[in-house]
């Protein structure tokens, strides 16, 4: 009977220690973990560039899309702007635009006789509306007032500025920005118009921080910390020794991979080396004195080569002529020039594509022995100099 009832204390003990460890992870899988959502960009520096209309018709409210008969607009990047964005959600912005009042667009009622440059400079404070409708993260309306300084149609005009528009972000740094402003002329001798824009702009000197709930689960977390100290560590070593057994796994598949390249270059290398011993081995073409005519026996060597080159398709073949030193240096590069010319017709002639067969003339420069314009020589050793030699540039 004690035997029985010591096995159900244990039987039940480890019941225990099983749920509460079950619990524990339970707890510790809950706790919430800071993500790039909890934390929202707060202040920033921005640039913009991209393309402004002008509707300057004198009725752009009565027909505010009339893009056709009112609208006047470049094809090309027309408007920059820079500005600092604080963390309260005002902002101040300087921004510069050109634009062209376009031939037979209605401009202050009437169309326009001809084409006509615009310019404008213009400042404005703005307002994220963000601040009282609640921050989205990635779409930022904004109004704004300012005041500018307008070239139209030939008149220098001060402006009274209002500005609606909205960003919308791809990421941290990049955007879209649209919107249109209200221009009004502080003379009332001009008209008031309207600027609509679209463009990329692009943040940078960003200070972010957490949203509410993003600083509720930083000190949720940081209140569990303490309790799980012993669990982290023992977690972070397991991590850190898996981080390096991975390590030393990719250490030995690139110590295998870079084994597998070295051995294809080696099996390159030696196989460009074979090549280059067949080509060797099939001598040199030579010429004979003040000619550049391809001998039976030259012709024989050429054919040999162009099989190799058959065999290789990939291979490609520098060639260099060369003459002996008799003869005047003009002459003799003349004539080296001759002798490449016929060693690539007779390669081109056979099939070789002009891709695969490049070459230079050297004239006396590059003798093979002694025999220079001091040197008395056999014409033995004048003809070994009369070749055409080859030397692989890519295989």
């Amino acid at each position: 009977m004690k035997k029985e009832i010591l096995l159900a204390v244990i039987l039940f003990a480890n019941i225990f220690i099983t749920s509460a460890q079950t619990l524990e992870n339970t707890k510790k899988d809950s706790i919430p973990e800071l993500t790039q959502k909890d934390s929202i960009i707060v202040s920033s520096s921005m640039v913009g560039i991209g393309f402004n209309a002008i509707d300057d018709s004198g009725k752009q409210f009565d027909e505010l899309l009339s893009f056709e008969d009112e609208w006047n607009a470049v094809p090309f990047p027309s408007r920059l702007s820079i500005g600092r964005y604080f963390k309260n959600g005002l902002g101040v912005e300087a921004i510069v635009a050109y634009n062209k009042y376009q031939k037979n667009k209605i401009v202050q009622g009437v169309p326009m006789p001809d084409d006509k440059d615009y310019f404008s400079f213009d400042s404005r404070l703005s307002y994220d509306l963000n601040k009282i409708i609640g921050e989205t993260g990635w779409f930022d309306p904004y109004v704004g007032a300012g005041i500018g300084y307008s070239h139209a149609n030939d008149d220098n005009i001060a402006t009274y500025n209002g500005v609606v528009g909205f960003r919308t972000w791809f990421s941290d740094r990049i955007g879209l920005d649209v919107n249109s402003s209200g221009k009004w002329a502080m003379n009332n001798n001009y008209t008031n118009h309207l600027q609509h824009a679209i463009g990329v702009v692009y943040r940078f000197n960003i200070e972010k921080e957490l949203t509410e709930e993003g600083k509720a689960k930083l000190e949720l977390i940081e209140k569990t910390k303490k309790n799980n100290d012993s669990i982290a560590a023992a977690n972070k070593a397991a991590e850190e020794r898996k981080k390096e057994l991975e390590r030393l796994e990719r250490e030995k598949e690139a110590a295998r991979l870079a084994q597998i390249e070295k051995e294809k270059e080696e099996a390159k290398v030696k196989d460009k080396n074979d090549i280059q011993n067949k080509i060797d081995a099939l001598d040199n073409v030579y010429f004979p004195l003040n000619s550049s005519y391809l001998s039976p026996s030259s012709k024989n060597i050429l054919s040999t080569l162009t099989s190799i080159l058959n065999e290789y398709p990939k291979l490609q073949l520098e060639i260099s002529s060369h003459t002996d030193s008799r003869g005047t240096n003009a002459y003799n590069q003349w004539l080296s020039e001759r002798r490449l010319k016929s060693t690539i017709d007779y390669l081109l002639s056979k099939g070789i594509g002009e891709d695969r067969v490049r070459g230079e003339a050297f004239g006396e420069e590059k003798l093979v022995n002694d025999c220079d314009d001091h040197t008395q020589c056999s014409e033995e050793k004048h003809k070994e100099n009369r070749r055409s030699d080859f030397k692989i540039i890519n295989y």
